[in-house]
């Protein structure tokens, strides 16, 4: 089977690359049909059949088959041109001899290409006037009667061959149609994998970015700490050290957490524990606290289970919002926090008493990363300078996600 299928695959390649050469071989092959035809004496036989070499076709029969084949080799440039001049030469056959030699044979290969390339109502309309056309001239000029079965031949091919070029030109059209809307859809995965791609560069570029803004700042200040009272006071510097040194691996611990998504699924390194969230806010609050910025916190949520992806994101949101009061509200900063459930949604809100910030409201990274979050879920995030002085963060997050919705 391989072996055999093998040649014919390519045999069927090359002749679809060479259209002109299988229509070459093609016009061939109903030359010599037709010239075989020619020497058939349909009545000649000793009991009234068919006699071969019973006659013999004239000069103009076979100059006229010679014309109706090679006309075929032009056949898909120019279809109805080669079916009117196959089926004038047919005309003149039936015409000048009889019987006639069968040069229709070229009128209905050519018949067949017109239905094949061009669309129903012509197929119907070209292939009436040809049936008629020919099946009259069969039976006006030839000597047997309008009822026999050369002449009932003439109309049968050529019935046969508009029928079958308009089921190929249907079945092609089928599978190009299929091709097309498989080719449609493979398009549409292709973009709906880049959309969920870009998706999660942009949530992990968001958890880095939360990340490192957070620990590094802790880092700085506690760094910082530990230089000013380093000659002074060793003790307070070697606890400024212990905190600086557990900031950073908690940061290596979250990085690695969130960039061994990255890795393939068969790195044994690939990351098992959970994302961080409201369970370990209280640990949050504290490396903050450590770093001089007292926080108050306020929740009613404890107990309530939320979806993950609202968990995580109302942690990030509060460590950005600390991390941008740490860095940007002055030495002698106060932080509030505030996580309340309210129906379906829970409330997260970040406030300071600092000096007055530079923050605006569409500004810094920070604020951009927050609000992606929070469009991410379905929420809303206000973020803008408090009467009086210092800043307000809040983020009003759906319990019941979009993104849960669509899972």
């Amino acid at each position: 089977m391989t072996t055999l299928g093998t040649p014919l695959a390519r045999g069927r390649c090359w002749l679809r690359e060479h259209p002109l050469a299988f229509d070459g071989a093609l016009a061939l092959a109903v030359l010599v049909c037709m010239v075989a035809g020619s020497f058939v004496d349909r009545h000649g036989g000793p009991h009234g059949g068919p006699d071969f070499g019973g006659r013999t076709p004239g000069v103009s029969s076979v100059l006229l088959m010679l014309i109706g084949a090679a006309a075929l080799v032009p056949r898909r440039r120019n279809p109805l041109g080669v079916l009117l001049f196959t089926g004038a030469v047919t005309l003149v056959e039936h015409i000048a001899e009889d019987p006639p030699a069968p040069v229709a044979m070229s009128a209905v290969v050519a018949l067949y290409t017109v239905a094949s390339r061009t669309d129903r109502p012509t197929t119907w309309r070209v292939g009436l006037l040809t049936m008629t056309v020919l099946t009259g001239a069969a039976m006006l000029f030839g000597s047997a009667p309008w009822y026999s079965q050369e002449n009932l031949g003439v109309f049968a091919w050529t019935g046969m061959a508009a029928a079958a070029g308009d089921a190929v030109r249907s079945r092609r059209a089928f599978v190009d149609a299929i091709r097309e809307r498989a080719e449609r859809a493979e398009r549409t995965r292709e973009e709906e994998a880049r959309r969920r791609v870009a998706e999660e560069r942009l949530r992990i570029a968001r958890d880095l970015h939360d990340v490192v803004a957070h620990h590094i700042a802790l880092v700085n200040v506690q760094a910082g700490v530990a230089a000013h009272v380093m000659d002074k006071r060793p003790d307070q510097a070697k606890e400024a050290l212990a905190h600086v040194r557990e900031a950073s691996r908690s940061a290596l611990n979250e990085l690695r957490a969130t960039v061994g998504l990255l890795r393939q699924s068969g790195d044994p390194e690939a990351p098992t524990e959970p994302a961080p969230g409201l369970a370990v806010l209280d640990a949050l609050l504290d490396t903050f606290r450590h770093a001089g910025l007292p926080v108050e916190l306020a929740r009613t949520d404890q107990g309530t289970p939320l979806p993950a992806a609202v968990d995580l994101a109302a942690y990030r949101i509060i460590q950005e919002a600390l991390t941008n009061v740490r860095k940007h509200a002055g030495p002698d900063a106060k932080a509030e926090v505030s996580v309340v459930r309210v129906g379906r949604t829970v409330e997260v809100t970040v406030l300071d008493n600092g000096v007055p910030t530079p923050q605006s409201d569409s500004g810094g990274h920070g604020l951009i990363g927050m609000r992606e979050r929070v469009a991410a879920l379905g929420g809303t995030l206000t973020a803008a300078p408090r009467y009086g002085g210092g800043f307000r963060v809040q983020a009003i997050l759906p319990v019941n996600t979009r993104t849960e919705g669509d899972t």
